[in-house]
Formats: C-alpha cells, structure tokens, sequence
C-alpha cells in the first residue's frame, strides 16, 4: 500500500499529492501527524487517551483517526486485556500499521551501510562485490520472466514495468539522436543512500541488465551520484560476449562518464 503522507520525527507529514485548500489552511495535516506520533510514543491508543496527550476533543481525534485509517497508517484493534477482564466489551485502541511505522525515520539505511562496511573490511572489497552480485541474483529469477516473456523489441520496457513493480519507478523510452536505442530511467531507488557509499551495488546492478537484455548496456547517471535520475543506454541489436567480470559500461555505475 502506498502511503499519501509521509510522517517524519520533526512532527511534519510531507503528502506526495496535492491537500485541499482547507486542510492546509486550518494545520490538519500536523494535528494528524501529532496522533500519529502519540501512538508511536505511548503505543496503542484509545480515542481519549489520545484526546489527553495531544490536547484535542474525541471528536475531533476521531475524525483524524478515520482519515489515517483510510490512509493505512493507523489500525483498530480490541485492547488487550491482562488479569480478569471487566464486564462490557474491550475498548478499541488504535495502533500504527507497518506502513505507519515505516513512514517514520527509520535507521535501516545506517544499518545496511554498517553491514556492508564490516563486509569490505573484514573480508575485502571482492566479499563486497560478491554479495552485490548475489543480491541482484537472488531477484533474478522474476525479473528474467518478465523480460523473456516480451517481443525483442519490447525487453526494455518490460524490464521498466518489472522494476516499477519492486518500487524502482521505472520507465523506457528512445534515447536521443544520434544515439541508437533506449533509455532505461529509474526514477527511485531504495538503496540510494546505501549505493552512495558503496557503488558495488549500482555496478552489479549495471550488470544484471545486461545479462538480463543481452546487450552491453551503459550506466549514464545515477541517483546515488546525485543525478536526478538512474539512466542507463540499451542500445538496439548489439548482442553482448557472455560476461563474467564487470563490463567496462558496468565499471561507471555511480558515477557519470566524462
């Protein structure tokens, strides 16, 4: 599911769509991401405990609540009831789902990049490669479904719509004159920030195109370089040697060619 708002720890929801006018103007958006943060802070909330901590009407809480479970960012849930329950049912309490969670800083990006690191140092830049390798490797197998399943002509933008799929928001066109092919664009990358420091990853990835489309492709920009985009040139009817070391194209990943 994708989330509408992304919730950070300075108490500012970022939407990615357009608000209405008068959410902007009367401040919903921070007053819901402050439930949000109360039940990140205190766990799973009733409506008037939330009403407590963040200082509002339960009317007013639930009407936020709505909004953030229509949003898949909060959950209802019975209370959990330790000892002897009371008579009467369980009050509901609201608890972040996964999604909320996740849209929440979160220190996976640190931890990858510490992992790779003790990788480099402990059993050398090769380790590193080879775990690259092996990362893309292990998404091998749908990925060379999609594009085998596509005319000649069409692998490139089948491999767009199969990185799409895994979050990369991807897309294929015709690469600018004189150039004789396509552009595969990848407008998001998960592992920017981690690549940023280790371009073992963008290189191996490089490679698995290649692999993947049978031709020797070339890395052009990277988001991890601080391009706005990953670009890499497919060209057409330009079959590649079989590969077993990085290609020379595949060596340029993370940084752009002078």
């Amino acid at each position: 599911m994708s989330l509408p708002e992304e919730l950070r720890n300075n108490g500012v929801v970022k939407y990615t769509g357009e608000a209405p006018q008068e959410e902007l103007a009367t401040g919903e958006r921070s007053t819901r991401n402050r439930v949000a943060r109360s039940i990140l802070d205190h766990g799973p909330s009733t409506v008037a405990v939330l009403a407590k901590h963040v200082g509002l009407t339960q009317a007013a809480v639930r009407r936020h609540l709505d909004a953030l479970v229509t949003d898949g960012v909060v959950e209802a849930r019975e209370q959990r009831v330790y000892g002897a329950r009371t008579r009467g049912r369980p009050a509901k309490v609201f608890a972040l789902t996964d999604c909320g969670r996740d849209a929440f800083d979160q220190s996976y990006d640190k931890l990858a990049a510490d992992a790779l690191r003790w990788i480099a140092e402990t059993a050398g830049d090769e380790a590193l490669v080879a775990f690259a390798r092996a990362r893309m490797a292990a998404q091998a197998e749908t990925y060379r479904a999609a594009v085998e399943a596509a005319g000649p002509e069409e692998r490139t933008q089948a491999l767009a719509r199969a990185l799409s799929a895994d979050g990369y928001a991807a897309t294929a066109r015709s690469a600018p004159a004189p150039q004789q092919g396509e552009q595969l664009c990848q407008h998001h990358c998960p592992v920017a920030h981690v690549a940023e420091q280790f371009p073992q990853l963008c290189e191996a990835e490089t490679e698995f195109f290649s692999s993947l489309l049978g031709t020797h492709v070339q890395r052009l920009a990277t988001l991890a370089h601080g391009d706005g985009v990953c670009t890499t040139f497919v060209p057409r009817s330009s079959p590649a040697a079989p590969q077993t070391t990085p290609t020379a194209s595949a060596s340029k990943a993370g940084r752009n060619p002078a």
